[in-house]
């Protein structure tokens, strides 16, 4: 909300902005907003993607589990902004596995895929990923009567 309502009064044109980041339930949600800057700025993703394991090391798979979540906000198309949210449940494999993808995908299972984010092929990844369901979302109430 505010990046977007920041851009839109710089701009005085609707602006569109989202935010995400993989919740792990076994860390209180952790890393969440927090998923770009997890283990510190600038640190690469290979580095993060270890952080997660070695902090999950000692939990079982069952409680392995976690999401990906966005929010996407469109200030500036009417009196009120619009907000959608999109959320693609998963695990947090033991391992890394996959090369696709970005950040925390090699570790994302999505159980009802077979795979984790890093193994589907693009498209399929866009169909079902929280930022495609969240601008999905958006784009009904952008386009509501």
């Amino acid at each position: 909300m505010q990046k977007a309502r920041h851009y839109h009064q710089l701009t005085g044109r609707p602006c569109l902005a989202d935010d995400s980041g993989l919740e792990i339930d076994a860390l209180d949600g952790a890393p969440g907003l927090h998923s770009s800057r997890f283990g510190g700025e600038g640190t690469p993703h290979e580095e993060k993607i270890r952080l997660v394991l070695e902090a999950l090391a000692q939990v079982p798979e069952a409680h392995r589990t976690a999401r990906f979540r966005c929010v996407a906000v469109a200030v500036g198309v009417g009196p009120e902004p619009l907000v959608g949210e999109g959320v693609c449940p998963g695990r947090i494999a033991p391992a890394p596995a996959g090369g696709g993808g970005f950040g925390y995908d090699p570790i994302f299972w999505v159980p009802s895929e077979g795979a984790t984010m890093a193994e589907l092929p693009e498209g399929r990844k866009h169909q079902i990923s929280h930022r495609g369901r969240a601008m999905r979302a958006l784009a009904q109430r952008l386009l509501a009567p």
